[in-house]
Order: structure tokens, then C-alpha cells, then sequence
């Protein structure tokens, strides 16, 4: 539940960065990205659609993402997003409790885009 909550908050902290913060909002300008979030069960999955500069998500565990970044259990990722430290995601993915589907440029640029909001 937790971990939900924590999807459906970034995709709205999310939303309105695209429309208050102005690095934001020219970084993810000229973007088409789907990432989807999700654990490995497909239980708790949210998908964050950047369409050139408009955001929107949807929850559930879809197909047709450019990323997907899939953690092992809702407490872990709970645990890994809100860390404040900086390589927790690295630390995780090393463990093999997150794994990177897809394109793993968009895992970054989606990353580096998240640092500009926070």
C-alpha cells in the first residue's frame, strides 16, 4: 500500500512540476517516454507518459514502455525511493532487487529528471 501511495505521489509531484518548474518543463519538452514502475509480481505498477511536454500516468502494470524499472517487493522499492541516499538505486540494482526492462538510457534521463524536481 505504501508503495503505491508513493506512485501515485511522484506521478503527481510529477504533474505539476511540468507545469510550475521551468527546468522541468524544458527537459521533458521534446521527450515521448513511457516508464513504468512496478514489483516484480505486477501487484502495485504505475506508467508515467512524458508526451512532449505534457505528463500523465496510469495505474496498473501495462506493456508498451520504453523502461520499466521493477523492483523485487513493494517494502524494498518503498525503502530504495525514499532513501536519501544517493546510490541506493545503484545498491539495489547491484543486489539484484530492482531490475532495469528496456531501454536503460530512459532509466537515466528519467532519474536525472527526477533531480530537477526534488
Amino acid at each position: 500500500m505504501k508503495f503505491s501511495v508513493l506512485l501515485f505521489a511522484l506521478s503527481n509531484i510529477l504533474k505539476i512540476a511540468s507545469l510550475t518548474n521551468k527546468a522541468f518543463k524544458k527537459y521533458i519538452a521534446k521527450i515521448s517516454a513511457k516508464i513504468l514502475i512496478k514489483t516484480e509480481d505486477g501487484r502495485r505498477a504505475r506508467m508515467i507518459i512524458f508526451d512532449k511536454g505534457r505528463l500523465t500516468s496510469v495505474a496498473g502494470d501495462h506493456k508498451g514502455y520504453d523502461v520499466a524499472l521493477v523492483w523485487k517487493d513493494a517494502d524494498t522499492a518503498f525503502s530504495v525511493m525514499t532513501s536519501k541516499k544517493k546510490d541506493a538505486s545503484f545498491n539495489a540494482a547491484a543486489e539484484g532487487k530492482l531490475k532495469v526492462l528496456g531501454m536503460s538510457v530512459y532509466a537515466q534521463w528519467f532519474e536525472d529528471g527526477i533531480k530537477l524536481v526534488m
